[in-house]
């Protein structure tokens, strides 16, 4: 068994305060850092409950999901754009500074994605890796916009989700190194729906990567 260390604390971005956990191996240094986002009806709590943070950080990943602002444990932080709109590139990358943490690989589930586009955009460089899922924003970028991105991108979403899911494929099938993973029977939170595919799938991409 890997042993693996979990903490909670909060990071300043923009003046705002961010609760976050996270969970790292101990004996060795990790092979990656993850950030994971989420919902507009979820947290990091999600993240803690469904076993993500544990299974990459016995797996030998460094994993961090914070509270978006005005969520979970943010919620007395405001947001830096209403919902829908792109919030500043510079926003995550205070977060990645404050957390002291290098490239990161981002898993972007719904609402997030009016946080992790504009950064994948402005700060590539910082991106290792992109798992977007059924986010919303898409549409602010052209298909130019996303063939000049070559980040290792794993596109997930739910069979069911004909919304969100299809919308966002139609314009994340521009980026320029990409794969799509259909959860079949799956809904828009497609990660709730099956666990055990989620973090398969998840891992082999990191595998990948690292």
């Amino acid at each position: 068994m890997v042993s693996i260390e979990t903490k909670e604390g909060t990071v300043q971005s923009e003046g705002q305060e961010l609760f976050y956990r996270l969970t790292t191996p101990t004996e060795e240094p990790p092979r990656l850092s993850v950030l994971l986002l989420h919902g507009l009806l979820y947290s990091s709590e999600n993240w803690l409950k469904l076993g993500t943070l544990q299974k990459l950080a016995e797996a030998g990943y460094e994993a961090v999901a914070i509270d978006l602002p005005g969520l979970g444990q943010s919620k007395e932080s405001t947001a830096p754009a209403s919902v829908g709109d792109l919030a500043p590139a510079t926003f995550l990358l205070n977060v990645l500074k404050g957390l002291n943490l290098g490239p990161v690989v981002i898993i972007s589930p719904s609402l997030s994605g009016m946080y992790s586009l504009p950064f994948l955009f402005g700060h590539n460089d910082l991106v290792k890796g992109f798992i977007p899922v059924a986010p919303i924003c898409t549409e602010k970028f052209s298909a130019e916009q996303y063939t000049t991105v070559q980040t290792p991108t794993l596109i997930i979403y739910g069979e069911e989700d004909k919304t969100m899911g299809h919308t966002s494929l139609n314009k994340l099938k521009n980026l320029g190194n990409h794969k799509v993973h259909i959860m079949k029977g799956a809904p828009h939170a497609c990660y709730l729906h099956d666990p055990e595919e989620w973090h398969q799938t998840v891992l082999e991409f990191l595998h990948n990567l690292s």
